[in-house]
């Protein structure tokens, strides 16, 4: 049988020792290595090639947050284990490509479930995660959907231009405008080039 390979960040040696020594019991998990700061975590996982990678926050020498954005083209998967929920590290760290997020208060037998869970795809996050991403999402401006020729089509709408005078100043067909008109519309659910001018004075985007 093929095993999950681990890797284990955390700056307590005694978290360490506690995760290892019991994932080492299950069958289908082996323990590759261990680093106390982000950047062990970072060269450890280019040595190790782990599948999956449990992940601490608060530590010295980079952060979880820094040393998951380093790995965001590593193809192991992510599992953030932490005692905090503050949005400051959370919503960074899921921005920066991790999988999962779970507390320490976890039971044993829960993390080992996490990290089959994500050796095959599937994300878990702590109840309290979840409600964090959903409120996150609510207060999410509509524009953020819009893609970047989208915004500067909706800036210059914003700015009172005609669709012959955006396609001059972004060098693009007329039809191509229309286009990103019609999109813009849709995502902002809004009626009429007025009304896109108007939330874009709003919501300062020109």
């Amino acid at each position: 049988m093929e095993k999950i390979r681990v890797l284990i960040v955390d700056d307590h040696e005694m978290v360490r020792m506690g995760l290892s020594t019991y994932l080492m019991t299950e069958p289908d998990m082996e323990i590759v290595g261990e680093g106390k700061s982000g950047r062990e975590a970072v060269a450890k996982a280019n040595d190790l090639n782990p599948d999956v990678i449990l992940m601490d926050l608060l530590m010295d020498d980079m952060n979880g947050v820094e040393a998951t954005k380093a790995l965001a083209s590593h193809p192991a998967r992510i599992i953030v284990l932490t005692s905090y929920l503050d949005d400051e590290m959370l919503f960074p760290v899921m921005d920066a490509g991790a999988f999962s997020y779970i507390l320490k208060t976890s039971s044993a037998t829960d993390i080992a479930a996490c990290i089959r869970k994500a050796h095959k795809g599937e994300p878990t996050f702590e109840g309290q995660v979840t409600q964090k991403m959903f409120q996150q999402m609510r207060n999410k401006p509509k524009h953020d959907e819009l893609t970047r020729r989208e915004k500067e089509v909706l800036s210059l709408i914003g700015k009172g231009k005609t669709n012959k005078e955006i396609s001059e100043e972004l060098f693009i067909g007329i039809k191509t405008v229309k286009t990103h008109v019609s999109h813009i519309l849709t995502k902002l659910e809004l009626d009429d080039r007025t009304q896109a001018a108007i939330y874009a004075n709003k919501h300062s985007l020109v």
